[in-house]
Parts: C-alpha cells; sequence; structure tokens
C-alpha cells in the first residue's frame, strides 16, 4: 500500500480546509506569479453559484 489511508487523507484535508491552508496556498502562488509578471488578469474568470434553499432553508 502506498501512502496514506482514505481516513487519514479525508481528517487532513478537512483540517486543512477548515485552516484554510488551501486559500493560503492560492493566495502565495498568486503573489509569486504576480511578482514574476506571470500573471495575465484579461484571461481571468470569477464564478459563483446560487441555489435556491428547499424546505426552509437559509
Amino acid at each position: 500500500m502506498f501512502g496514506a489511508s482514505w481516513q487519514t487523507a479525508h481528517r487532513r484535508f478537512t483540517y486543512w480546509t477548515e485552516a484554510r491552508v488551501w486559500a493560503k496556498l492560492h493566495r502565495i502562488i498568486l503573489d509569486e506569479l504576480g511578482a514574476a509578471g506571470e500573471l495575465d488578469w484579461s484571461r481571468c474568470a470569477i464564478d459563483s453559484v446560487s441555489l435556491r434553499a428547499v424546505k426552509g432553508g437559509r
């Protein structure tokens, strides 16, 4: 077997998500690319999804 069990991987992924590791990593990468002049913001896209809450949900 290679690597961690699925339980360990899930636990770590959940912890890292709650600790905002992915957002911080994304920011670091964008900062480094920006400093190197490697970002082309003319090709940037922002997406969001809105869903209706069913059964009285918020």
